[in-house]
């Protein structure tokens, strides 16, 4: 069996890395900064993402804080820039702050609950996890296009981004 090619133009259509600037977003303990190279990893390995009416990538995706607002600066392979976008943080601090709550409460039940709770936490962390990456599809309509798991790589990216280990 053969591998499936990807779509004509998917290869222009992705992240190929991600810049964190250190200066608004700041370094933090080793373990959360393990976090974020773990995110950025994954967001890398399989990703679908074009600023809307330019399909002429790979893009470097350069994440910054200007204020409340998370800059996507945009820019292609070779560092040349397509677009910035501002975000304002406001709408996905909510679904941030439950999705902790729930991933702490998971981590605690690891260690001593049934595997029927442990199955139960899980669910409703992974239901709070898509309800954040589709406000985040929500808020990129317009602006960049992303499939559902790219969207899910990067709330998880802003949610480490969040993390204060």
């Amino acid at each position: 069996m053969s591998a499936a090619k990807p779509a004509p133009g998917a290869t222009k259509r992705r992240l190929v890395a991600v810049v964190l600037d250190e200066e608004s977003i700041g370094r933090s303990n080793p373990d959360v900064e393990h976090e974020r190279q773990i995110a950025i990893y994954d967001l890398l390995e399989q990703n679908s993402f074009a600023p809307v009416g330019h399909d002429d990538g790979p893009y470097t995706l350069h994440l910054s804080i200007n204020g409340n607002r998370l800059v996507f600066d945009i820019r292609l392979e070779n560092n040349a820039p397509v677009v910035a976008h501002l975000f304002s943080l406001t709408p996905l601090r909510r679904i941030v702050k439950d999705y902790y709550m729930i991933c702490d409460s998971y981590y605690q039940a690891i260690r001593t609950a049934t595997p029927d709770k442990i199955e139960a936490i899980d669910m409703g962390r992974r239901a709070i996890h898509n309800d954040g990456s589709r406000i985040l599809m929500e808020r990129l309509k317009g602006k960049v296009m992303v499939d559902l798991d790219t969207a899910r790589r990067l709330f998880t990216l802003i949610c480490v981004l969040h993390w204060k280990g």
